[in-house]
């Protein structure tokens, strides 16, 4: 047990050296694995390989593929102005879009950083020189993102239910309804918040400029219908329906509106495996990480600890909120999500709350982190395409986000909100 606790202190102490998380699980792994008997350091390479070695987990490509193509093709831009031509002439309007906007990108990407960085870099410039004050510009941009990864599909929930053995199509079910609370919660901060900064509004669109914009925006807005509707209706997996996503981007962006050249092609597939390797790469490092935890039997110590201290359902789901919210602050979602997960599902079970419960709790947290410092992605990127400070950039966020900390707190306390829809 003690050269567990080293492992921990290393891995922190290369966490806080700002070594990126993935070389630092590795660089852990191979230090505990080094002192187990009979184990050679070779199964820290295996377990890493044999750990992507999941059918499910080829709709985590896919579905970054599919955000970066909607992105280049323009096709973000579609789904903002469809929203901006619906709700732009309330006050606040484009702060409405910019949440529904990214509710609808939801359906698509299955990312909050995609969701940021394509919906962002329109949006928060687009804010800006409209009057908003750019602390609004970018708190609702970057707590709607958040959304990317509540509202089916999800990357993470791909990732969780590769872990827990759990239904896809259950987990995206029980997001839809979480997912919007959260939006309809942010709006409602909008509206309070618009009795303070007095929001601009844009002249009402004609019935001619809606039927045109609704008409040129229908292809892309169908995106999501096929993709959840192919989960969802029992047709595809969700690794087909995100294959199905990028062949349909692709489509749309290079025959039906022509945004999307051959040269576009290479650079877009090139990015795409960056993001993709490292995500990827942390959970391959996750799960060599997960078996050092199984050598040292952590799991045993945490079922003994919730089973003897822990009996409520609800203390055990507050508690599971406190620790995601913990490990968000400076961890990626799938890593946590590999590390922890199976750990607290056998004492979820204990308890009485079942992998798909657990599974939302743990997904709108994480959620979460994409916003707190100092490892939130989607504040990072935000702050960046505003040019404005970090801890700036958080505090204007906080009155948004705090919407998601609500809803994932009525969740410990009433289930059956996430299973509305099932």
């Amino acid at each position: 047990m003690t050269i567990m606790v080293i492992s921990v202190v290393l891995f922190i102490v290369l966490l806080l050296m700002g070594l990126p998380i993935g070389y630092g699980m590795v660089a852990t792994t191979l230090f505990g694995m080094a002192f187990i008997p009979n184990v050679e350091l070779i199964t820290v390479m295996q377990r890493m390989v044999s750990g992507l070695n999941s059918f499910t987990l080829l709709a985590v490509p896919m579905f970054i593929m599919a955000a970066n193509l909607m992105n280049i093709g323009n096709i973000s831009q579609q789904l903002v102005d469809f929203c901006v031509t619906f709700v732009g002439h309330i006050k606040g309007g484009t702060a409405y879009a910019n949440v529904l906007v990214s509710m609808v990108f939801a359906g698509i990407s299955g990312s909050s950083q995609a969701d940021t960085a394509g919906i962002g870099k329109i949006l928060i410039p687009g804010m800006i020189d409209e009057g908003y004050p750019q602390e609004t510009a970018v708190g609702v941009t970057i707590s709607s993102s958040t959304l990317g990864v509540v509202i089916p599909p999800s990357i993470p929930m791909v990732v969780y239910s590769s872990v827990a053995s759990c239904s896809i199509s259950a987990l995206f079910i029980a997001g839809i309804v979480p997912g919007i609370m959260i939006g309809l919660g942010q709006m409602l901060m909008i509206r309070y918040l618009d009795t303070k900064y007095h929001f601009p509004a844009h002249e009402k669109a004609s019935w001619k400029k809606i039927k045109e914009v609704t008409l040129r925006s229908l292809p892309g807005l169908l995106t999501p219908v096929i993709i959840l509707g192919g989960v969802l209706g029992g047709f595809m997996t969700a690794t087909e329906s995100a294959c199905v996503a990028c062949f349909y981007a692709l489509f749309l962006g290079m025959v039906v509106f022509r945004t999307i050249k051959p040269k576009d092609i290479p650079p877009l597939l090139v990015d795409t495996l960056c993001l993709n390797s490292v995500s990827l790469f942390a959970l391959a490092a996750a799960n060599a990480m997960g078996q050092l935890l199984a050598y040292y039997n952590l799991s045993a110590y945490v079922k003994y600890f919730f089973s003897t201290y822990v009996g409520n359902r609800i203390i055990f789901m507050l508690l599971v909120i406190v620790l995601y919210l913990f490990l968000g602050t400076f961890m990626d979602a799938v890593p946590a999500i590999i590390l922890f997960a199976p750990i607290l599902l056998k004492s979820a079970e204990a308890v009485g709350v079942t992998s798909v419960q657990m599974g939302i709790v743990i997904v709108i947290t994480l959620a979460i982190g994409q916003i707190t410092p100092p490892y939130g992605v989607c504040l990072m990127l935000g702050s960046k395409i505003a040019d404005m400070p970090i801890q700036k950039a958080f505090k204007a966020a906080i009155p948004y986000i705090s919407m998601s900390l609500i809803v994932v707190i009525l969740l410990a306390f009433f289930p059956q909100i996430s299973s509305l829809f099932g």
